[in-house]
């Protein structure tokens, strides 16, 4: 029997042989391909299997599972906690402003920000973490620190405003508001101003330089508002307010150093008049005769007294402690409009409220003038001295002074204008006495404004560096309290006349 093999079976035996080598250098990716051959070339080279059979079991790589349940890491959206934090997350105040919902807090850290903010929504708070550390700065060219633009409860609170040409931070049409911890240094009109605006508080905080008033509510009634443990000083006037009252109280708050201290008066230059119902409780008031102040012309007229109320009715003013005026310490007066917008209310429209007398139109015939009164005001258990003209006075000009209605008793003085005030115009029981001995002469007044010290430019003027200003308790944490729930509510049995200072 021959051993020698066949063509037929040597072909079989090459091809049976390549398959091996083939399948030798396809068994492991990390294993190398056979000397002399290419693996690029042997896959070309090999016969295609058409018949061996395919899996359909097997799940292809793009069938594979997919983990559902790992944590996806996202970064939330800026504000997303309800606080929208400058410039950390917004790189200007007004940007967080804009981007606020109603509830949110602005927090604002420390830095010096030249810009002016309008806010349009309601219930925000806008608050710095340091006070003297975040401030606004108009540069003399922006209008309002901070403005409110009929939102409601809206809060600012914890920062400092300065250097603008209307107002550090202005309330306009707003129900619900509060300024706390704020400092306001030389704006161009107001520190704080409060317009229009009701159910408001004004509490711990410093205004100095401006030429109309540190502090300022106005055109409301009833405002069922507060001003609280503020201090102005440098201003023309320390507090202003046209045309408003109606459960509004300043209390526990020091005035000094300004042209004039507490300027409450009637006007028909702004709605709601008269001027009313004002309390004034517990504060300190003096040495209001500085002379090197921005000043308007009210404050140049009224320079020297320490609360004032210009044709003020059915005011309450007790438990404060004056001292040290060129003028009159407490002074009712009356104070002359000219250019006047409509004419005079008669004492059955003094309750009427805002809302109802916005609708009413001026009268026919306008009167070229008006001449406020100040009448049926109360002034009790006051402590003034160092008046140089008289520490309690008052004087009716188109009316008899003691027609006026105004009243005194327990009050601590030496002088008064008339003389022996509190005999002839006591408020309990009936008085007696001789009104013309010693009187006011308020007219001279007039006169005076002559020769008074002209107004200082607010940007020039020289103030003092404000004292060491509390901040605000927790600014980084402390909780939101939108200006929602203001409420006054003061006991005027448990109020004291204040210590003199040191």
């Amino acid at each position: 029997m021959s051993l020698a093999l066949g063509g037929n079976v040597k072909r079989k035996l090459a091809v049976a042989l390549a398959a091996v080598l083939i399948l030798a250098a396809c068994g492991s990716n990390d294993a190398a391909p056979a000397a002399g051959i290419s693996t690029a070339a042997a896959e070309t080279e090999a016969p295609a299997v058409t018949d061996a059979p395919v899996k359909t079991d097997a799940p292809a790589e793009t069938d594979a599972p997919v983990a559902t349940d790992a944590p996806v890491e996202t970064t939330p959206p800026a504000g997303a906690d309800g606080v929208l934090r400058v410039p950390k997350e917004f790189g200007a105040i007004q940007e967080a402003v804009d981007a606020a919902a109603p509830g949110d807090l602005v927090l604002v850290s420390p830095g010096t920000y030249n810009e002016a903010v309008n806010v349009v929504t309601d219930e925000i708070t806008i608050r710095g973490t340091d006070r003297a550390g975040v401030v606004l700065d108009g540069e003399f060219e922006l209008d309002n620190g901070i403005r409110v633009l009929g939102a409601k409860g809206v809060v600012v609170e914890n920062l400092t405003t300065q250097n603008y040409t209307s107002n550090g931070v202005f309330f306009t049409s707003a129900i619900g508001y509060r300024a706390s911890y704020v400092t306001a240094i030389r704006n161009g009109d107001y520190g704080v101003y409060a317009f229009d605006s009701i159910n408001g508080q004004i509490d711990n905080s410093y205004g100095s330089g401006s030429p109309d008033a540190g502090f300022y509510i106005g055109q409301c009634f009833p405002c069922d508002s507060i001003v609280d443990n503020v201090i102005a000083e440098h201003n023309g006037l320390g507090y202003s307010g046209t045309n408003s009252g109606g459960n509004l109280v300043i209390k526990n708050s020091t005035f000094r150093n300004n042209r004039a201290g507490i300027v409450p008066n009637s006007g028909s230059y702004e709605l709601c008049y008269p001027e009313r119902d004002t309390t004034i409780v517990s504060n300190i008031v003096h040495s209001n005769n500085q002379a090197d102040t921005p000043a308007i012309d009210v404050a140049i007229l009224a320079m020297g007294n320490g609360i004032l109320a210009p044709g003020g009715i059915d005011n309450t003013i007790t438990k404060n402690l004056v001292f040290n005026h060129d003028k009159t310490g407490i002074g009712l007066v009356p104070f002359l409009e000219e250019g006047a917008n409509d004419d005079m209310p008669t004492p059955d429209e003094w309750e009427i409220g805002c809302a109802e007398q916005r609708e009413q139109p001026p009268a026919d015939e306008i009167p070229g003038a008006l001449l406020w009164e100040a009448q049926n005001n109360r002034v009790t258990l006051n402590d003034v001295s160092d008046s140089r003209v008289a520490d309690i006075a008052v004087e009716g000009v188109g009316m008899a002074t003691e027609e006026l209605g105004n009243c005194w008793g327990g009050n601590i003085f030496t002088t008064s204008a008339p003389q022996d005030l509190e005999n002839l115009a006591p408020c309990e029981g009936q008085g007696s006495g001789d009104w013309t001995l010693g009187m006011l002469n308020v007219l001279t007044w007039l006169v005076d404004i002559e020769t008074a010290p002209p107004s200082v430019d607010y940007k020039d003027a020289v103030i003092p560096d404000p004292p060491e200003l509390p901040n605000m308790p927790d600014a980084e944490t402390a909780p939101v309290d939108p200006a929602t729930n203001i409420i006054v509510d003061v006991d005027l049995d448990a109020m004291v006349v204040p210590d003199m200072p040191a």
